[in-house]
């Protein structure tokens, strides 16, 4: 991945999509992967989950503007057990786009992706990369902070990149079958 702020389109171009696909997008603020995602997932679903109202009220009217009917905005609170409201076991895919730098329990946004994950799904973790002009000065997590959390929840890693010059990008795989 190359360029030098993040894309949000090539990390999604390097997912094998299916077009019925579930998908969500937890921290989606104004909407940037779950609106890819829905016209990429035609005839899936993408939870657009955020704890903020006024985001996700953006994310609706932008959503009713591109006449895409299949994201389903969810308020829920990320850091709570189920805070997603999401049925355990039923994504193929989980986005978490820059939002554990702003997070107090990290640990506790992945565990809630992997519940939410049936068994061979698809996690995607986005953040900063510490030391970019514009990296946030606070709450930086590494992605071997976060390669560590994900190994304790026996996550596999599947792939990892940076994005642009100031973001990494992480890939797992939820596995009933877990080789370390």
């Amino acid at each position: 991945m190359t360029g030098s702020f993040l894309n949000p389109e090539e990390v999604i171009s390097q997912l094998k999509l299916k077009s019925d696909m579930l998908a969500a997008e937890f921290g989606a603020g104004s909407g940037t992967f779950s609106i890819l995602l829905a016209k990429r997932l035609s005839q899936g679903l993408v939870y657009a989950v955020d704890i903020l109202e006024e985001p996700l009220s953006a994310l609706k009217s932008r959503q009713r503007l591109e006449g895409l009917n299949n994201i389903k905005i969810v308020r829920g609170d990320l850091e709570r057990p189920q805070g997603s409201t999401i049925p355990g076991s039923s994504l193929d895919l989980v986005v978490i786009p820059n939002v554990l730098f702003q997070a107090e329990d990290k640990n506790a946004i992945i565990s809630e992706a992997k519940r939410v994950l049936k068994d061979g799904g698809i996690l995607v973790i986005i953040d900063w990369l510490g030391g970019s002009p514009y990296s946030p000065k606070q709450g930086l997590v590494s992605a071997d902070d976060i390669k560590k959390m994900a190994q304790d929840l026996k996550l596999k890693l599947e792939s990892e990149a940076k994005a642009g010059e100031c973001h990494y990008v992480l890939i797992f795989r939820k596995t009933s079958v877990y080789n370390y």
